[in-house]
């Protein structure tokens, strides 16, 4: 594995790396947390996933050193266990070490496996939790995940895994549920047909919330049915999360289905 050197900066004489587990949010820097924001302006070495926007990113000292290990579809430029692996090395020298990351540390963000071979190295690890993307995402778009004339539950799930078919989501939609599907845009229509195999309601309401927290956000509504075709048809990209429920209904979205429904020459 390649050895990272850092700038020549003094260190401690005791080795008292550490680190911190830190929540970049969904994109917009006015959402960090002020610890987050501290830290960065602190640290010796800063590892980023490629969603944190670069005004995060310039947050920092400009002489911190800056390592990205940016994660795409089936394609990813340092492989977990070698993450793992610098974080360990970077700390051992002792750097304080933050590991950047969208949305929240521990929400699809593997920051779990991270803390743990942090922690069986002997490596004393922070997490500094940030506004995880289901949540930013819902902000801006005005649509609350709970409500009381809609929904009283919730759940995560990752769209873009091994196995999809495989996975049990029977119960997660339906009345008085809010599914969030995180990575969903890539297999949307293989989500469809596993959510409707699993139970849902073809003409549940889906919103596709993309970009979020950012100046080109977008928020589009249609029914379950139609959300693959949506997805081809607006051209949608991620960042991107797919909220599956009758919450959908509410807020900014732009109601999408009329368009499909006109395509389809369906009468309503």
């Amino acid at each position: 594995m390649k050895n990272y050197e850092l700038p020549s900066r003094r260190l401690s004489p005791r080795n008292d790396g550490r680190v911190y587990l830190v929540g970049a949010g969904p994109g917009d820097p006015e959402l960090l947390t002020l610890r987050a924001a501290r830290l960065l302006s602190e640290a010796d070495i800063i590892v980023h996933d490629g969603l944190v926007s670069m005004d995060i990113l310039a947050m920092a000292p400009a002489t911190t050193k800056r390592i990205s290990v940016a994660k795409q579809r089936s394609r990813h430029s340092m492989k977990q266990e070698a993450i793992n692996a610098l974080l360990i090395s970077e700390a051992r020298k002792g750097h304080k070490v933050v590991r950047l990351k969208g949305g929240d540390p521990f929400i699809f963000g593997r920051g779990g496996e991270e803390a743990s071979d942090c922690i069986k190295a002997g490596i004393q690890v922070e997490v500094v939790p940030g506004i995880s993307a289901a949540l930013g995402c819902a902000a801006q778009a005005r649509m609350p995940l709970t409500h009381r004339d809609a929904s009283s539950a919730v759940s995560f799930v990752a769209g873009q895994c091994k196995g999809l078919s495989d996975q049990n989501w029977s119960g997660l939609v339906g009345k008085g549920r809010t599914l969030v599907i995180y990575m969903g845009v890539a297999n949307a229509e293989a989500i469809v047909e596993k959510l409707i195999a699993d139970g849902a309601s073809p003409d549940i309401p889906v919103a596709v919330l993309e970009n979020g927290t950012r100046d080109n956000f977008r928020a589009l509504q249609t029914l379950l049915t139609d959300l693959g075709d949506l997805v081809q048809r607006e051209n949608v990209k991620s960042p991107a999360l797919l909220v599956v429920g009758e919450v959908a209904r509410y807020g900014d979205a732009e109601d999408k289905f009329i368009e499909y429904a006109q395509m389809a020459g369906v009468e309503f």
